[in-house]
């Protein structure tokens, strides 16, 4: 039977079906973020589905009490960053999505997965032929023997080729790049990324075949894709860095099978990703000169302590406009400081350019950072430096004062054993819990008391 041409808008924040375009999204809320979309062509006959075997071996519902644990089965991916942030290994059956910016690492990271697995793995790129995906495999020194390449688009064919291969991992590089026969939008649309995902995870729970999916970032720093993509998969892996730097780090921001609260840290060499095991000894500047614009802050990132450099510069605003910029870090929240500096520490800060930078090129999340964060700023503002050995762990409030942070005990155990021997600490945390290392623990309640200690002379 002949069809008519089949279209409709499609949110690309959430994936809901509009029969036409519409301000905003009756479901998300979003403005703006309707796509028109032809799921059907003229001419085109109605084609009949994959039919999935869905049948259980006992399909009737059981109480809660009577369902026996069991060990999740895992395969190690031979990478102990990896590994760690994933739960302990990769689970059978599991979706994964590793999303980051273009030039970032993410196939270079999955090939060396595919190397160092020593399984039989099904390495698809639908971005790269295979002479181009020898050359990386021999600059990084993949030699897997079971490594198997396709440059195959269609999710049919990819699915026939797994059935026969039987590989125990599948990689897809990328999600953007696959198309479902059942779909006639064209690849990397919000349709065929949202119906490919759906086939892709079917086929891994049914099959118990893990299957990495690399996504393409947009502009804003989110996965391109509807919404729905980072539902349907299991773990949803963030890789983050700076292309002009060498480190990476990989954040799990969804993990169905562990905690979300790791990460793991990557530095880019020639010949591929090599595990940092200790990555504050890097981000640490060696020199022993004293620069002015310069702390150490003592974080957290995921379930390890970390102490990073924060950079500052202030200086006049000689363009008229005081410019603002951040890199690792949250603009607004900069404004934030800036505001509370001038306001509770009577610094003026209004006609002044302010440049920050967390070495290293990383992204630090962590609260505790802002006590560094201002005593850089302000260490900049009056041209004074700071002690090479003192670092600084606290979240600024509003008000000016510096709020408790976690885990203060590995902050301070962290510090001591790089050779620190002053650590500047919300003064509740020392009244709470007291933590005692071989390092001067400086309590500090507000940043105007931070700043008659530090920079009063």
């Amino acid at each position: 039977m002949i069809s008519k041409v089949k279209k409709a808008f499609i949110c690309s924040t959430c994936g809901h079906n509009s029969p036409k375009w519409q301000g905003q999204c009756i479901s998300c809320g979003e403005w703006n973020t309707y796509v028109e979309e032809i799921l059907q062509k003229e001419g085109t006959r109605t084609k009949k589905k994959l039919k999935w075997n869905t049948s259980k071996a006992n399909g009737l519902p059981e109480k809660i009490s009577d369902i026996q644990l069991g060990a999740t089965s895992r395969i190690p991916s031979g990478d102990e960053e990896l590994d760690r942030v994933l739960g302990g290994g990769i689970v059978l059956g599991s979706l994964i999505l590793l999303g980051g910016q273009p030039g970032i690492g993410k196939s270079t990271l999955l090939l060396q997965v595919a190397n160092n697995i020593k399984r039989t793995v099904l390495y698809i790129s639908g971005e790269e032929s295979k002479e181009q995906i020898k050359m990386r495999a021999e600059r990084i020194g993949a030699k897997n023997s079971l490594l198997y390449i396709s440059t195959e688009t269609s999710t049919e064919k990819i699915i026939g080729s797994a059935k026969k291969l039987l590989p125990e991992v599948i990689i897809v590089d990328s999600i953007q790049t696959l198309s479902s026969p059942y779909i006639e939008s064209a690849q990397g649309s919000i349709s065929q990324v949202r119906e490919t995902a759906n086939e892709l995870q079917k086929f891994a729970k049914e099959s118990s075949i893990p299957v990495f999916i690399i996504g393409h970032i947009t502009k804003e720093g989110t996965i391109a894709g509807p919404k729905l993509l980072e539902h349907v998969v299991d773990v949803v892996l963030q890789f983050e860095g700076d292309a002009h730097h060498q480190y990476r780090i990989i954040r799990t921001k969804k993990n169905r099978y562990g905690s979300t609260n790791e990460l793991a840290i990557y530095e880019m060499q020639q010949y591929g990703l090599r595990i940092v095991s200790n990555p504050s000894e890097f981000l640490i500047s060696q020199s022993e000169e004293k620069y002015s614009g310069s702390a150490i802050a003592a974080t957290i990132e995921g379930m390890r302590p970390l102490l990073a450099e924060t950079q500052a510069l202030v200086s006049d605003a000689i363009y008229g406009t005081a410019q603002r910029s951040a890199t690792g870090y949250d603009l607004r929240r900069l404004h934030m400081l800036l505001a509370v500096i001038e306001k509770k520490a009577s610094l003026y800060l209004g006609q002044k350019d302010v440049f920050l930078n967390i070495a290293g090129g990383i992204k630090i999340i962590d609260p505790a950072i802002d006590l560094a964060i201002v005593v850089s700023i302000i260490s900049s503002l009056l041209d004074i430096p700071v002690e090479k050995t003192f670092c600084f762990s606290g979240e600024i409030g509003l008000s000016g004062e510096i709020r408790s942070v976690s885990r203060v005990e590995q902050r301070v155990q962290e510090a001591a054993r790089l050779g620190f021997n002053h650590i500047y600490v919300p003064f509740n945390n020392i009244k709470k819990s007291g933590p005692k290392a071989e390092i001067n623990i400086v309590p500090v309640k507000n940043i105007r008391e931070l700043n008659e200690t530090l920079f009063s002379r």
